[in-house]
């Protein structure tokens, strides 16, 4: 079993480079392929319930295939058990290209992105203020009226649902606070519905609801909230892509304009951002240049 999981280590510890090794959780399965894929991939830096659910990949890939090969990193659906938005009940189709993503504070900062064009928003709006929430998404529902703009609302997906938003967008601790009669209400809505997940198990997890969206990330050091996870990396980035294919897929995190292109060049249809417009002198000019960016990669990656 060593010499299997050197030969996984070897082969991807080039490009995986940069995350400290993590304890190798325990498992009764004793299967010497997933015990090797689990040591492997933990001391590559994955946190537990990652490196679990690589471990359990690597060995149906294997099973699938009818040999053990190091060099071939995980990237099947069936092989992690991913339905994808084909099977099951999902939630309402979004586009695979959402395009510039823009995550603003409030509704006046909703109005001037729809007006300067940028195809797909999100409100977070932080308060404990039922009334100001309401009102806010009310707001930004408005400010988006006569526009393309495709408007998500962060956490309020009752309010979002009330006041007839194109989709909500839920982190995993709301997911995990959702209840089935919950979930199924929000399915019945009619709203499109994108999730956060921050590596393999949590796509997992989205995979079970086959939401209109991911999000993955976060991708760089980012400074607007308490990320559950270390950033996310590149080498990182291209391998959920592949995997999560089926679904439009949203890079989230730090991300400047300098590194939009080896973004898109991954095949996210999406790219979100805060600071980059938020911060900018000038907002509306940064959200041109995003925007042309994101869309001359977008043709370069097109099939």
């Amino acid at each position: 079993m060593n010499t299997m999981v050197q030969a996984i280590v070897q082969a991807h510890a080039p490009r995986l480079a940069g995350f400290p090794a993590q304890p190798t959780p325990s498992s009764h399965d004793a299967d010497p392929v997933f015990q090797a894929a689990l040591a492997a991939c933990s001391a590559l830096g994955f946190i537990a319930t990652d490196a679990l659910c690589l471990a359990h990949a690597w060995q149906a890939q294997t099973a699938r295939s009818g040999v053990f090969d190091a060099s071939h990193w995980p990237d099947a659906a069936e092989d992690f058990g991913l339905r994808g938005r084909a099977v099951g009940v999902s939630f309402p189709p979004c586009p695979q290209r959402l395009g510039l993503y823009a995550v603003l504070p409030d509704a006046n900062w909703i109005r001037r992105m729809a007006q300067a064009e940028v195809p797909t928003l999100q409100l977070r709006f932080k308060s404990s203020d039922p009334v100001a929430i309401q009102r806010e998404v009310e707001a930004a529902v408005r400010a988006v009226e006569g526009t393309p703009a495709r408007l998500f609302i962060n956490d309020h997906w009752h309010q979002a649902m009330d006041a007839g938003a194109y989709g909500v967008h839920l982190g995993q601790d709301d997911l995990t606070a959702l209840s089935d009669v919950s979930i199924a209400t929000l399915r019945a809505s009619g709203l499109r519905l994108g999730i956060s997940t921050h590596g393999y198990a949590e796509m997992l997890l989205a995979d079970r609801l086959a939401p209109s969206y991911v999000a993955i990330g976060a991708i760089f050091p980012t400074t607007l909230k308490a990320m559950p996870t270390a950033p996310q990396g590149m080498a990182r980035l291209r391998d959920y892509a592949r995997l999560m294919k089926s679904y439009p897929l949203v890079a989230i995190g730090g991300i400047s304009e300098a590194q939009l292109p080896e973004i898109m060049a991954t095949g996210v249809g999406s790219t979100a951002v805060v600071r980059a417009i938020l911060q900018a002198p000038e907002p509306e000019v940064a959200a041109a240049r995003l925007m042309r960016v994101i869309k001359q990669g977008a043709a370069q990656t097109r099939p």
